[in-house]
């Protein structure tokens, strides 16, 4: 969640630059994949990431069931007071399921390049666990919650556990799905004041709570191919920089009963949010 801290101080710290990368629109920086674009009635991860679409008989529900999940990531932004910065990140993740509950642990690794400068190292992990309600047949309410491991090298040493909690509804109708979330994220960062130019100014880094919202339309085109559109609304763990805006398509492929794969991507609507960002993810079923 802190890797942009880095490359403030390069950026004289401008309000510009204290905008974080959030290609996923999930309250929280890259450290962590969310797929809002997904329908909840398949079977998911905590986060709602599709891992196969499937008719859930009986058997199914009460079997356990895992995957592995491998991802490459861009995100790409270009300030008007700040250089050009492209981030990359491989990611994996681990889940399992069993009925309507499921836990995950992820992490990533990931490089920023810009003019003359360049990082590199892990993100935060996340931990957690999510259970889906089926209050309607055709409605499907999640629950999760989650920690974000401080596994990200800060050279602020103040990073710590932040905690997630998630709301999910997906109501289908025919092929067609509508769906909508909220993410709620407890920063527990401590806040920082920076000495620059030799003492003679300082920087105030101030952290606060987060909460994300997400809403959009999705449809079967196939058994096998699921598309997605949304609007995402974040705000940014730094005080006075604002909401953070995109529009995001997400699409889902069954390879075959133990592979899956999917692919997004997002265009920033606001100057705090990355001009563009894209991901693509296999996974294993079993």
């Amino acid at each position: 969640m802190k890797k942009i801290i880095t490359f403030m101080l390069l950026g004289s710290l401008s309000t510009a630059l204290l905008a974080y990368s959030d290609m996923d629109m999930d309250g929280v920086d890259d450290s962590v994949d969310k797929c809002p674009n997904t329908p909840l009635t398949d079977l998911v991860d905590i986060n709602g990431c599709t891992k196969k679409v499937i008719k859930v008989s009986k058997t199914t529900a009460a079997t356990a069931h895992f995957d592995i999940v491998v991802g490459a990531n861009y995100a790409g932004s270009n300030f008007v007071t700040t250089p050009a910065t492209d981030t990359y990140s491989t990611s994996l993740q681990l889940d399992y399921y069993y009925k309507d509950f499921s836990l995950q642990a992820s992490t990533s690794y990931y490089t920023t390049d810009s003019d003359g400068y360049n990082e590199n190292g892990m993100n935060d992990s996340f931990v957690g666990g999510a259970y889906n309600f089926h209050p309607l047949k055709a409605l499907t309410l999640r629950v999760g919650m989650g920690a974000l491991l401080p596994t990200y090298d800060t050279s602020l040493n103040n990073n710590n556990t932040d905690y997630v909690g998630s709301l999910n509804a997906s109501y289908m109708f025919g092929k067609a799905n509508i769906f909508g979330g909220y993410v709620f994220t407890k920063v527990n960062d401590d806040d920082v004041v920076l000495s620059l130019h030799g003492g003679a100014q300082t920087q105030n880094i101030l952290y606060k709570d987060t909460n994300a919202y997400s809403a959009g339309l999705g449809y079967y085109l196939t058994n096998k191919l699921y598309v997605s559109g949304a609007y995402n609304q974040t705000e940014s763990i730094y005080k006075s920089v604002e909401d953070a805006k995109t529009v995001s398509g997400y699409a889902y492929y069954s390879i075959d009963k133990n592979w899956f794969m999917n692919l997004s991507y997002a265009y920033g609507l606001s100057d705090s949010a990355s001009d563009h960002a894209a991901s693509i993810k296999l996974g294993y079923y079993f």
